[in-house]
């Protein structure tokens, strides 16, 4: 299959690097040192248990005009990021193919072929003006769930912290032949791929813990561990998961765990930072809008009063205008 892989960051780089071992035709999107390093040395990766691979038969190119026709794209930059690149992406197009959306949080294509009364309703928070569905034809989608965690360590390198899972599924709960074909390639390279009829409420499990967790850490500089065992944001924790799940529900989404059990899962990973404190220590940019200003967004289009969620966001808001105007981070650091 010939895969282009639009971002060789850390899970792109995973996908990437597994993929081409396993035989697959695979072209990754980068640029600036990380291109440099790739098209120098290829790609290696060192698993969970230490073990350290390398892909030398890559591509890796620039342009998305270089890379040529692809049978699946799969998109593994941030939420941000997409509608900066979306008016590339024909450029990888033959009539069949896919585009697989790997962001966290709620997609820019939620409600096609979602049914009701929200049906086709555009959400500014991740597609402002409608910039990525101007691009990309919503019938070439293939949702998914990332659930791995890796790093790039350096440029042309990834370390896999843990997870190998990646979920799939069709906005429309079909089963399709092409959805089938991708998950079998993921599955020959060693990830769990498993094709479900239901993805959003896929989409609405991980969000469950994103919405949460990540801006209380970003606002605190705890891990989750941290969260889960301080009874004041443990409990600040469920009640925005409690305000999410009634978003959801509105929308036709039914959880397949509690929250407690969801809490006890994050709980069990440690002393973790989530994805947003990392940013916010790092100086990049933030998934806010994907991660908490989408559910704010479908509260409101549903009628969910989200106080909790609401206060959250706007705290995170001014965080990140805070650090955009002073061009900054921010981090804790032991006195001395």
């Amino acid at each position: 299959m010939r895969i282009a892989i639009v971002g060789a960051g850390a899970i792109g780089g995973y996908l990437g690097a597994k993929l081409a071992l396993a035989g697959e035709d695979i072209t990754l999107i980068a640029r600036g040192s990380n291109l440099a390093a790739l098209k120098r040395n290829g790609l290696t990766l060192i698993e969970e248990g230490g073990t350290k691979l390398h892909a030398e038969n890559v591509k890796a190119v620039e342009a998305m005009a270089d890379a040529g026709p692809q049978d699946s794209v799969l998109l593994t930059v941030k939420a941000h990021q997409v509608a900066p690149i979306a008016g590339d992406l024909h450029y990888l197009y033959d009539a069949g193919t896919s585009v697989v959306t790997m962001q966290n949080g709620i997609p820019w294509w939620y409600f096609w072929k979602h049914g009701g009364t929200l049906e086709g309703t555009q959400l500014e928070s991740v597609d402002p003006r409608g910039e990525i569905a101007r691009h990309v034809d919503p019938t070439r989608v293939i949702g998914s769930v990332v659930y791995p965690a890796a790093v790039l360590t350096k440029p042309g390198a990834v370390e896999v912290v843990e997870g190998n899972r990646f979920g799939l599924g069709e906005p429309s709960g079909e089963i399709t032949e092409r959805v089938k074909a991708l998950s079998q390639s993921l599955t020959k390279a060693g990830f769990k791929a498993p094709v479900t009829s239901d993805i959003r409420g896929e989409i609405w499990l991980k969000l469950w813990g994103n919405l949460s967790f990540n801006p209380i850490s970003a606002l605190t500089h705890a891990t989750l561990v941290d969260i889960c065992q301080f009874p004041p944001t443990r409990k600040l924790a469920e009640e925005m998961m409690e305000e999410a799940q009634a978003i959801a529900n509105k929308l036709g989404v039914t959880f397949k765990l509690g929250i407690d059990k969801r809490i006890a899962g994050a709980e069990k990973i440690g002393a973790h930072k989530t994805s947003m404190l990392q940013d916010v220590e790092a100086g990049r940019p933030i998934e806010l809008e994907a991660l908490v200003g989408s559910v704010v967004e479908l509260a409101r289009l549903t009628g969910t009063e989200t106080p909790r969620i609401d206060a959250a966001y706007a705290l995170m808001r001014l965080l990140v205008q805070t650090l955009d105007e002073s061009r900054g981070r921010l981090q804790i650091e032991p006195r001395a």
